[in-house]
């Protein structure tokens, strides 16, 4: 396994495997003993870095969500597992209700919130401090300095390190992140978006915004990133749900372009060249590119993990990452 370290500050930053484990369906569509054996290969291969959320995964029972928290503390309390697991959360988006969505009835980002959500995810995965806690989706509801000080009073009580952000506009991460600097306070330093080798169109209007996509990787960030190295991508589905390799997963409008052919062609031609599959170029091109990237990558077998893992290794030539990064 191979590391990097995410954070700034001596006191949160931390370091984690370069692949995260995505935990969105245990507890619910992943058994119990599934989840297990895929956890307990992720900590013998070395990884480090399991993401889940408070509000997963509410639509497949018409639940509130929790169901992947609560499987995560009762593996880590049958492990013994400490500190060196890092455990990402995220709160802002678990429904209010049974039966309802984050898309008409969230909880929303107010302090209130922030920290009654927080301490039920802490008592859910077993833990006094939460390692990464992100804010989930945008709630355009609460003033942006509650929401600030909502998240930097937990970091101050240490009841949680690091800050992220996931499926904001760009303009109000930097806008939030203006905020914290002004006042003193912590900030987002890790940004939770879509983002694979195959690009998706940002115009396509979503359930949660008319102007378009709020979650895909486009242009703006990729600038952002580049221009601030200190803050740290994970990219959520970089292997499209299984869409790169299987035909009964179609690929959607989202990929409907010009360029998509073109990027699939010089994806495949690499993979021959390097003996290794589709899916494992694909994590390898975003962990060594130029703005470098940590996929967090889902399983439902232990064989779907390896085959992630092995990616871990897989050194693309300079050649090769120019083929990829050509075709558009």
């Amino acid at each position: 396994m191979r590391y990097r370290t995410i954070g700034r500050d001596p006191g949160t930053r931390r370091e984690v495997s370069v692949l995260s484990l995505g935990a969105m369906l245990f507890g619910t569509m992943t058994d119990e003993a599934t989840s297990y054996a895929i956890l307990d290969r992720y900590a013998e291969a070395g990884g480090t870095f399991v993401d889940t959320s408070n509000n997963y995964a509410f639509w497949v029972n018409g639940s509130q969500g929790g169901e992947s928290e609560a499987l995560l503390g009762r593996w880590r309390r049958s492990r013994g597992v400490g500190s060196e697991i890092v455990i990402a959360t995220k709160l802002g988006a678990r429904p209010l209700a049974p039966g309802t969505s984050y898309t008409d009835n969230p909880e929303g980002l107010s302090a209130k919130t922030i920290r009654e959500s927080a301490e039920h995810s802490r008592e859910r995965l077993g833990v006094e401090r939460l390692d990464l806690l992100y804010a989930h989706i945008e709630d355009p509801t609460v003033p942006l300095q509650d929401t600030v000080e909502g998240f930097a009073e937990l970091v101050a009580e240490d009841t949680v390190g690091l800050l992220g952000v996931s499926n904001h506009w760009a303009w109000r991460v930097e806008r939030a992140r203006n905020l914290a600097a002004a006042a003193g306070l912590p900030g987002y330093e890790v940004l939770q978006y879509q983002h694979s080798y195959l690009r998706r169109r940002t115009d396509q209007p979503s359930a949660l915004s008319p102007d378009g996509s709020q979650g895909v990787v486009g242009g703006d960030l990729l600038s952002y990133l580049r221009d601030d190295p200190g803050l740290a991508l994970v990219a959520y589905t970089p292997l499209l749900s299984g869409a790169y390799v299987r035909d009964d997963k179609p690929l959607g409008p989202d990929f409907d372009h010009a360029g998509t052919p073109l990027r699939l062609a010089a994806l495949r031609e690499v993979a021959k060249e390097t003996g290794a599959t589709v899916n494992q170029v694909v994590l390898a091109w975003l962990i060594g590119g130029e703005v470098p990237v940590i996929p967090l990558v889902g399983a439902s077998s232990v064989a779907q993990l390896d085959e992630s893992l092995s990616a871990v290794d897989l050194e693309l030539t300079a050649e090769q990452r120019a083929k990829l990064d050509a075709a558009h």
